[in-house]
């Protein structure tokens, strides 16, 4: 080879994908005392698993995780994610960094001009070949995922101009003008993540995406009515993992076919169970005889014994529910015990290791 030879640049991908994990999921306590909110079993896989298998559905292969809360527990389970057929690589915020600071964090990481941003707490059925599509025919510098709802008094809303244009953020109002919110996906030129202040806590709502605006940049909507959900309450957690078993929510890592159940190894349900409304049975669960789950969740080693009802709940790791007990909207933390002929109603939560009595107490959350 000559001197003035040059070896050819590697090219850069297309795409990358980053999902912010670090939140510590203080609604979905006690849940996530023992696991960070995406790696909650929902519908018998990490929570994460749903978003990762639709990320490299559309031929994205580079992953990185921005992680905080017990960090060590997304490496253990997915390693580098070649079992996935993803490139995974792991960033810590050593602080809280807010969505746009954490966005920042990983810039190293990153070479791709796009890069998809997403919350890793949102069950969501954009198309995301689309979203790019509407980032690169644009050439917006961010792209915002929208999604109608129909109470978007509970969110702060993004309205947009005839060209689909960012326009403003508003925050929560009784009389919002539009009816789409910020749903927590993003796609942003690589360019824009580097120009956010590095070391500190930045929003990107509040702080980077004003920013823009108020600078001339192209911030795009992509508005759209798909299947959208906040997985940060236990019974939003009930609601998207029954949707996903249902079939209501797209993944390609479901451990089954879609359907009224998914029951997984291991699990002993009694013939004259009912099992349905797109509940999860854990590998190692027992479900006795006359039993009743529905739209629920029981995680590995769950006990459900003879004649108890279990609505719209969780039921932790090792946990047990007493003969004829009754769970509606409740969560039973790991290794707690619900005694028989109790009732749990109204959101009521068990934390770990809690023995209830048997005796038929009713028990709610006031």
């Amino acid at each position: 080879m000559s001197a003035d030879a040059q070896t050819p640049a590697e090219p850069r991908p297309q795409a990358e994908a980053v999902v912010l994990v670090g939140g510590q999921g203080v609604r979905l306590r006690p849940l996530t005392l023992s696991a960070p909110k995406p790696m909650l079993p929902t519908a018998g896989v990490p929570f994460l698993a749903h978003l990762l298998s639709r990320i490299r559905a559309i031929g994205i292969e580079h992953v990185v995780l921005g992680t905080s809360y017990k960090a060590e527990v997304f490496e253990q389970h997915f390693g580098d994610g070649s079992d996935l057929g993803l490139h995974i690589e792991y960033v810590v915020e050593s602080e809280p960094l807010d969505t746009a600071g954490a966005i920042r964090n990983v810039s190293d990481k990153l070479s791709a001009e796009d890069v998809l941003v997403f919350n890793g707490d949102i069950l969501s059925g954009v198309n995301l070949t689309d979203l790019l599509d509407t980032h690169r025919s644009t050439a917006a510098d961010v792209t915002l995922h929208l999604v109608k709802v129909d109470d978007p008094r509970r969110f702060g809303c993004v309205p947009t101009d005839a060209e689909g244009r960012v326009t403003d953020f508003l925050e929560k109002t009784d009389t919002p003008p539009v009816d789409q919110i910020n749903a927590g996906c993003y796609v942003f030129r690589r360019a824009v993540i580097e120009d956010i202040p590095a070391g500190r806590p930045v929003s990107v709502e509040r702080e980077t995406f004003p920013g823009l605006l108020a600078a001339g940049a192209r911030v795009q909507g992509h508005v759209d009515s798909s299947y959208w959900l906040d997985m940060g309450t236990p019974a939003a957690f009930v609601r998207g993992s029954a949707d996903l078993v249902l079939g209501n929510a797209p993944s390609d890592a479901l451990p089954g076919s879609t359907g009224r159940a998914l029951v997984l190894t291991g699990a002993r349900v009694a013939e004259d169970a009912v099992v349905d409304s797109g509940s999860t049975v854990g590998a190692r669960c027992q479900v006795g005889s006359g039993a009743q789950v529905s739209g629920s969740v029981l995680f590995d080693g769950a006990v459900v014994e003879d004649g108890a009802v279990v609505e719209r709940s969780v039921v932790g790791t090792g946990a047990r529910v007493g003969a004829g007990a009754v769970l509606r909207d409740a969560v039973v933390g790991d290794g707690a015990t619900v005694g028989a002929g109790c009732e749990l109603l109204e959101g009521l939560r068990v934390w770990p290791g809690v023995e209830l009595p048997p005796g038929g107490v009713r028990f709610t959350a006031d």
